[in-house]
């Protein structure tokens, strides 16, 4: 047996679990009992293995997936992807959605991860579209795939149309979703969403701020889940408008985040492409305020978003790789094990899952690869094998 590397990040009690500090990780022999590694020896020296619990995709669109080869020449901001990945629905028949599907959950596993959460476009009746049905039956067949109804918050305003697509998540324990843009009816559609998210036990996931500019749902965000003293999960994707905050702004709203208990899903893939455009090559970073915001305590993860589709032609469904993004572009400096949970024990938690440490776990819920470092693993430079084929 050689020596294994636990990022200490993934360690409850490190005291009692053993090892030697390695920078930011803790390195020895693993102890395997009754299949859970539940302790490590000391160190030997020979080549590691850098061990982590699965990785969790909190952020991703399934129902638009690996579309971009049929699309044809794409490009421009976030409302003319809207009307070119609209174009394309004509092509959704259930062989489709279902086959696309499929192919980017294969993909997600393979790279690691275990909990997927989904947006699927709603229409503009409370109907369920031919997308929901689909994933839905997906999801019967697939362990740990949620789902969020992804709708305006102008149709939330809509008391009949919150009643019923409130019954429907109930149904399919779906999530509640809304896209936040500055569209009218921005309170109306909060009260409701919150109230029938409040009814049906419900977690809620906006697509809020995503845009550089003079937005602002996320405060308002805040402000409702903190009058109404919301307990489940809430997940904000995108926020990408507190770049053009003021220090003190931004101090106002991360302080209300923190205290309602709002994780800010960071999406670095489609928020490149699409934000700060220009004529030329854009001179604005179209991310959200990651180190500001973990300084101010509010918990931050970060999503895959797009995969091949009008709103990023590249991409794929890989946290690490979403990961490694973030750091270049947000300058997330090492030691990089101070990030890893934003790609998986966060990340579970934002999406109410009970998150997995790596002390005690059993080796089904762990992951292996080669590495001497925790930027080695955030980089991806080698894949991740399930630890049943590595360390036994």
């Amino acid at each position: 047996m050689t020596d294994v590397l636990v990022p200490l990040v993934f360690i409850s009690d490190p005291k009692r679990f053993g090892g030697a500090r390695r920078g930011d990780c803790v390195r020895g022999v693993p102890a395997i009992k009754n299949g859970k590694l539940v302790a490590l020896a000391p160190p030997i020296g020979d080549a590691a293995k850098l061990v982590i619990p699965h990785l969790t995709e909190a952020h991703c669109h399934l129902d638009k997936c690996h579309t971009v080869a049929r699309i044809g020449h794409i490009g421009g901001d976030l409302t003319n992807a809207l009307v070119q990945q609209r174009a394309d629905k004509h092509n959704w028949d259930e062989d489709d959605l279902r086959a696309r599907a499929i192919k980017g959950l294969n993909e997600a596993k393979n790279n690691g991860c275990r909990t997927i959460r989904s947006h699927v476009d709603w229409t503009d009746t409370a109907a369920p579209p031919l997308s929901w049905s689909v994933l839905t039956e997906v999801a019967e067949e697939t362990e740990d795939l949620q789902l969020s109804a992804l709708c305006g918050i102008d149709q939330w305003a809509d008391p009949a149309f919150a009643t019923k697509l409130g019954e429907i998540l109930a149904l399919s324990d779906g999530v509640a979703g809304a896209f936040v843009h500055g569209q009218p009816g921005l309170q109306d559609g909060l009260v409701n969403i919150f109230e029938t998210a409040t009814r049906h036990g419900l977690m809620l996931d906006f697509h809020v701020d995503e845009g550089l500019g003079d937005l602002n749902g996320l405060e308002a965000i805040a402000d409702m889940a903190l009058a109404t003293k919301f307990q489940a999960p809430i997940l904000c994707g995108h926020s990408v408008s507190l770049m053009d905050r003021d220090a003190k702004n931004f101090a106002r709203i991360a302080d209300k985040c923190a205290r309602a208990n709002i994780t800010i899903c960071t999406l670095p893939t489609t928020n490149l492409y699409l934000q700060g455009r220009t004529d030329g090559t854009p001179n604005r970073r179209g991310i959200t305020r990651l180190r500001e915001l973990r300084a101010a305590g509010v918990k931050l993860v970060v999503g895959s978003d797009n995969v091949g589709d009008a709103f990023c032609p590249l991409g794929a469904f890989d946290p690490r790789a979403a990961l490694g993004l973030a750091c270049l572009t947000a300058h997330l400096d090492p030691p990089h094990g101070d990030w890893l949970a934003s790609i998986t024990t966060d990340a579970a938690t934002a999406l109410g899952c009970t998150p997995r440490m790596v002390d005690g776990a059993s080796l089904d819920d762990l992951l292996t690869c080669e590495g001497e470092h925790s930027a080695d693993l955030v980089a991806a430079r080698t894949p991740l094998r399930p630890a049943t084929q590595t360390l036994i």
